[in-house]
C-alpha cells in the first residue's frame, strides 16, 4: 500500500529529459515508483492532462524572519516552492546578543524593507548563537522546507560589536573568532555563508552594511573556517555598476572561493549605467570555473522591478511635503483628497526636496523606466507604454500621467518600474544569461521588500511566459523546471530532491499548465502588528507535495505542515 499515487500525468522530471506520461508512487515522502503503478494508495490524484514536476528550489530568499513568526511561507509556497534558502545577502538575525537586536533591526529594515515593529512583533529571540537560531527553526513547523546560510553582518557584529557596525578593521581576535563561528554554524548544519558587497545595500540610516568593504584577511578567515568543516556553498553579492572595477570586485571574490574550496554563487543583472558589464561578469565566471573553481552567477528571469504604488512602500509623489501632509490618512481618503483639484495642483507643483539624500529618490522619477502593472501583470512591456512615452504622445508631464494612473482601482492601482535587465526594453538579454550554462535561477527575494518587490512569483513567470506564452525565444517546459528545481537544489548540496525519480524526496507540484495564470500583486495586512506586505497568487496549480503530503489544494493550502529544517547538504539517493 503506498501513501499517495499520482496517475495518469506527464511527468517533467526535473533532469531535463523530454517529458513521457508515468505514475509517481510514494511511501513515507520518498518517490518509491516512477510508470505504470497497479499498488492502491491512501490517496490518489488524477494528473490527467497536467504536467508533475519536482517542487521548486528558490535559493536567494530572506525569510529569516518569517520563518520564526509564521509557519507558511505563502509568498513562494504559493508558485510551487518546496525548498527555501534563507541568510541571503549576509544579512539576518543571527548570531545576536540581545544588545544588538536594534541594529539587526536597522539592518534588515534599510536591506530588506521590513519594518522594525514587524520584526519587533514577530520575532521570539530565544536564540544568541546561530546554532540555537536553527533550533528555533527546527522548533517550528512548516508548509515547505527551510535551509539557512550563515549570515556576514550579524557575526561581524556579534564579534566585534560597535566596531564592527561601524566598518572598522577586523584585528586577528576578531577573525579567529569569526572562524570558529563560520566552523560551528557549518557543523550545526547551515548551508553556506552569505555576504555583501553592495554599496546599495544600507541600514535604515543610510549606513553601509557591516560586511561592505570587509577586508581580505577577514573573509579568508571566514573562508577557512568554511574549508575545516568540509562543507557549506559560499554566496555573495557584488557591486555591479558603472565606475565599478569588476574585475577587482570579482577577484575578492573568487579569492574567497578559491580559500573556501566550496562551491559559490553571486548575483547577476544587466544594469542601466553599465549596460555591458554582465557579459564581462559571465566571461570571468567562465574562466573562473575553468580554473577548477565551482562558481555560478545567480539570474533571474525577467527585469529586477520596483513597485509603486499608494498603498505601497514609496511612489513619484511619497517625499512631495503636500503629499507628505496626507500620507498618514487611510487609503480612502487619502485618494479623496488626492482627486481634488486643489491638492492635485499643490502636490503635481511640488518639486523634490533639494536636500533630501533618500535612497530611491533618484528612481522615483525615472518615468521612461516605469509602466503600468496591469492584470494580466506584464513584465515585458512595449517601452512606448511607459509613463513617459505616455506623457510625451498625450502632451502632459509624465507626473500628471503618474498621478492619475496612481488613483486608478481606488488607489490600488501599482506601477511597475524596470530597474535591472530592461536596458533594450526586451528580455533578450535576460534570454541570453538564462541560456549560460554557468547561471542559476534565484533572486526572488521572498520574505523581504514587503512594500516595493514581489519577485517570489518568478516560478510561475518562468512556467508561463518563458515557457508558454512569449511569442519568440520561448524555453522548453523541461528545460525551466530543470532551472526550477534540479540546477538550484543541486549548486547548493541538496542532492537529494529536484527530481522526480525513485529515492528522492517526494516534493512535487501537479500543474494544469495550459490555464496556469500569474495573478497581479496585492497589499495583505497579515504580518506582526499588522504590517503589510505585496502578495502575488497563481491558479493552475492544482496539487504542491512535501514529503509526500499535500500541502496545497488548487491554489489553496491546506492545514498540513511537513516542512522541516534542513540541516546542510543532503546525499544523493542510494
Amino acid at each position: 500500500m503506498l501513501d499517495l499515487v499520482i496517475r495518469n500525468g506527464l511527468v517533467v522530471d526535473g533532469g531535463g529529459g523530454q517529458p513521457f506520461a508515468a505514475d509517481v508512487g510514494i511511501r513515507d515522502g520518498i518517490i518509491v515508483e516512477v510508470g505504470s503503478i497497479a499498488a492502491n494508495a491512501a490517496e490518489e490524484i488524477d494528473a490527467r492532462g497536467h504536467i508533475v514536476t519536482p517542487g521548486f528550489v528558490d535559493i536567494h530568499t530572506h525569510y529569516d524572519g518569517q520563518v520564526i513568526w509564521d509557519t507558511h511561507l505563502r509568498a513562494s509556497s504559493a508558485h510551487g516552492v518546496t525548498t527555501v534558502v534563507t541568510g541571503n545577502c549576509g544579512v539576518g538575525f543571527a548570531p545576536c546578543r540581545a544588545t544588538d537586536r536594534e541594529r539587526m533591526y536597522a539592518l534588515m529594515e534599510g536591506v530588506e524593507d521590513i519594518p522594525e515593529v514587524v520584526m519587533a512583533k514577530g520575532l521570539s529571540w530565544e536564540w544568541e548563537s546561530f546554532p540555537e537560531y536553527l533550533d528555533a527553526i527546527e522548533r517550528r513547523p512548516h508548509d515547505i522546507d527551510v535551509a539557512a546560510m550563515l549570515p556576514h553582518s550579524p557575526m561581524r557584529v556579534y564579534v566585534m560589536g560597535e566596531r564592527g557596525s561601524n566598518r572598522e578593521p577586523a584585528t586577528d581576535d576578531d577573525m579567529a573568532r569569526m572562524k570558529d563561528i563560520t566552523r560551528e554554524a557549518m557543523e550545526a548544519g547551515a548551508l553556506g555563508f552569505g555576504t555583501s558587497r553592495l554599496i546599495l545595500h544600507r541600514t535604515r540610516e543610510g549606513s553601509l552594511i557591516p560586511s561592505y568593504d570587509a577586508g581580505a584577511m577577514e573573509l579568508n578567515a571566514i573562508m577557512a573556517g568554511i574549508r575545516e568543516s568540509g562543507c557549506g556553498v559560499v554566496q555573495a553579492v557584488l557591486n555591479l555598476g558603472a565606475g565599478v572595477d569588476f574585475d577587482q570586485e570579482f577577484g575578492v571574490f573568487t579569492d574567497m572561493v578559491a580559500n573556501a574550496e566550496r562551491p559559490a554563487s553571486y548575483s547577476l543583472a544587466q544594469t542601466w549605467d553599465a549596460p555591458h558589464l554582465w557579459k564581462r561578469a559571465l566571461e570571468l565566471t567562465e574562466e573562473a570555473n575553468d580554473k577548477g573553481l565551482e562558481v555560478r552567477a545567480q539570474v533571474i528571469g525577467r527585469p529586477t522591478g520596483l513597485l509603486y504604488g499608494l498603498d505601497l512602500s514609496f511612489h513619484p509623489f511619497c517625499r512631495h511635503p503636500s503629499y507628505m501632509e496626507i500620507a498618514d490618512l487611510p487609503l480612502v481618503e487619502r485618494v479623496a483628497r488626492m482627486r481634488t483639484p486643489q491638492l492635485r495642483e499643490r502636490i503635481l507643483a511640488d518639486a523634490q526636496r533639494p536636500d533630501d539624500d533618500f535612497p530611491l529618490l533618484v528612481l522615483l522619477n525615472r518615468f521612461e523606466w516605469m509602466f503600468p502593472m496591469g492584470d494580466p501583470p506584464v513584465y515585458e512591456p512595449a517601452p512606448e507604454l511607459s509613463i513617459a512615452a505616455q506623457a510625451q504622445a498625450q502632451g502632459r508631464t509624465p507626473y500628471e500621467v503618474a498621478y492619475d494612473l496612481l488613483l486608478e482601482d481606488d488607489g490600488h492601482a501599482i506601477i511597475f518600474q524596470a530597474v535591472a535587465n530592461y536596458v533594450e526594453g526586451n528580455l533578450n538579454v535576460v534570454r541570453e544569461m538564462l541560456s549560460n550554462r554557468h547561471t542559476l535561477l534565484g533572486l526572488g527575494d521572498g520574505g523581504a521588500h514587503y512594500g516595493v518587490i514581489s519577485d517570489s512569483s518568478y516560478p510561475t513567470f518562468m512556467l508561463t511566459y518563458w515557457g508558454r506564452d512569449r511569442k519568440d525565444s520561448v524555453l522548453s517546459v523541461q528545460e525551466i523546471v530543470r532551472k526550477l528545481a534540479a540546477d538550484p537544489a543541486h549548486a547548493v548540496g541538496l542532492h537529494d530532491r529536484g527530481r522526480i525519480a525513485v529515492g528522492y524526496k517526494a516534493d512535487l507540484n501537479v500543474i494544469d499548465f495550459d490555464k496556469l495564470r500569474l495573478e497581479p500583486p496585492q497589499v495583505h495586512h497579515d504580518l506582526p502588528a499588522g504590517g503589510k506586505r505585496l502578495m502575488q497568487g497563481a491558479s493552475g496549480f492544482r496539487a504542491t507535495i512535501v514529503s509526500g503530503v499535500i500541502i496545497q489544494r488548487d491554489g489553496g493550502p491546506t492545514d498540513a505542515l511537513p516542512g522541516r529544517l534542513v540541516r546542510g547538504a543532503q546525499s544523493v539517493p542510494a
